[in-house]
């Protein structure tokens, strides 16, 4: 009698754990094959309702966005960039000015490659076969996504000169190699802001010409065969006000996050709150994966179907 109820048990509890291990499992589903990861450096939410940018506004319509993205601070490059690829505040991965080439506090954690955890370090170790790639004009971009995480990571020898060379070398990179994850930031928008001023009529033209650019990136997913099964994400580190940035205006603070395709609601404007680091954790859920211990950041759950 005792040998019966003690298989019965057994028996129950061998069904609780693969009841439990399935639920786990279903709840891990990868929701799209690839994410087309858009940045654009000094882009402020402010000049959204006013730009000609029509690949950017389709995509808000098919999908969801918020206008209110905020920045940690100081509101600039490299602590921000940092802040959206590692899923954590400057307090954590320890970059805390413009500067990205080095950081001013011991990081929290790090997990491998000598750099605090990136969502690009995170994909690769789940997947290690998947294309992984990182395009950029700024310089200070290599190094906050670890680089030996990636496939394929260059910057353009002559992106303020010749703007539509980042363009270029995405297209291409889809095309050959229809990443995984690709990430192409783009510097521009920042560059004309020091130059002309933020809410000129050079910023505006110069978004006009990005959104052709990210309408080319689009495309370029289509002819390789990949566009049904990708998700699309155009952000910013930061927005600006005159010629400069770093501060506490909303116009500075305030970035959009833009997301569309595979998976994704068509639910225009979400009213969550959002910051910069709960980027990371939105495109590891894309994928199935979770993020580390030491993330703080929260995935955009409510954006998907």
């Amino acid at each position: 009698m005792k040998r019966v109820y003690f298989l019965a048990i057994l028996l129950v509890g061998t069904f609780i754990l693969i009841s439990c291990k399935h639920t786990s499992q279903s709840n891990k589903k990868t929701i799209a094959e690839h994410v087309i990861y858009i940045g654009l450096d000094g882009w402020g939410s402010y000049s959204v309702d006013k730009a000609d940018i029509p690949n950017i506004k389709l995509l808000m319509d098919e999908g969801c966005y918020t206008l209110q993205k905020r920045a940690v601070l100081p509101s600039s490059s490299g602590v921000n960039w940092a802040s959206m690829f590692m899923g954590a505040c400057p307090e954590l991965h320890g970059y805390t000015t413009w500067d990205s080439s080095q950081h001013e506090i011991k990081e929290r954690v790090i997990l491998k490659n000598n750099i605090f955890p990136t969502m690009f370090q995170i994909l690769k170790n789940n997947k290690p076969e998947a294309e992984i790639g990182c395009l950029y004009e700024w310089d200070g971009i290599k190094y906050v996504i670890d680089t030996l995480s990636t496939n394929f990571h260059a910057q353009t020898p002559k992106g303020k000169e010749y703007t539509d060379e980042l363009k270029n070398m995405s297209v291409q990179y889809i095309k050959e190699k229809k990443p995984v994850l690709g990430a192409f930031i783009f510097d521009n928008p920042d560059h004309v802001g020091h130059a002309d001023g933020h809410d000129t009529p050079a910023y505006y033209t110069n978004l006009k010409k990005l959104d052709g650019y990210i309408g080319e990136i689009i495309e370029a997913t289509k002819e390789a065969g990949i566009y049904d099964k990708c998700i699309f994400i155009v952000t910013s580190d930061h927005g600006g006000i005159n010629k400069g940035h770093g501060g506490k205006t909303l116009e500075e603070i305030n970035t959009p996050f833009i997301i569309a395709g595979k998976g994704v609601r068509k639910g225009g404007e979400f009213q969550e709150s959002m910051m910069q680091f709960d980027c990371a954790p939105t495109v590891l859920h894309i994928f199935g994966l979770d993020s580390p211990q030491v993330w703080v950041g929260r995935a955009m759950k409510q954006v998907f179907k």
